[in-house]
């Protein structure tokens, strides 16, 4: 089966995010790419931007990475808020599912908490304080 792996884009603020994502999953970041270190004379990029996030990789679990960049407006990119997309987690049991759903939703915005829901799984949605929204969900039919 293919794995997921959820790329975030944030408006200069992706180092904060990550190191709050780490917070919860735990692990080591797999690679972070700084603006700076890739530049070359034909691609520079502006001074106040030379610091922020061209890539980002933080290993979740078995063969899951969540990846992220910083948009700079500096090169005509322009991120805009809303409904952009959700990720999904699947727990492999409810402590999990409590535990992940708990804290990426300090400072979020809590839509459906986490309980059982009428098709049968565990689930919980907020919006976590980067904008981010999550699904976080423990189905038993599926983990036995």
């Amino acid at each position: 089966m293919a794995i997921i792996n959820p790329y975030l884009n944030f408006n200069g603020n992706t180092e904060e995010a990550f190191n709050f994502y780490k917070s919860v999953f735990g692990g080591e970041f797999a690679l972070v790419i700084r603006f700076k270190d890739m530049q070359s004379p034909e691609h520079k990029v502006a001074e106040a931007d030379e610091n922020k996030i061209m890539h980002i990789a933080l290993p979740i679990g078995k063969g899951n990475v969540l990846m992220g960049t910083d948009f700079l407006e500096s090169m005509g990119q322009k991120m805009v808020e809303g409904n952009r997309y959700s990720i999904s987690l699947s727990a492999q049991n409810r402590e999990e599912a409590d535990k992940i759903f708990n804290g990426l939703s300090v400072g979020g915005k809590i839509e459906v908490p986490i309980a059982d829901s009428p098709w049968g799984s565990y689930f919980g949605l907020f919006k976590d304080k980067f904008g981010i929204q999550w699904m976080v969900d423990f189905d038993p039919k599926y983990n036995k």
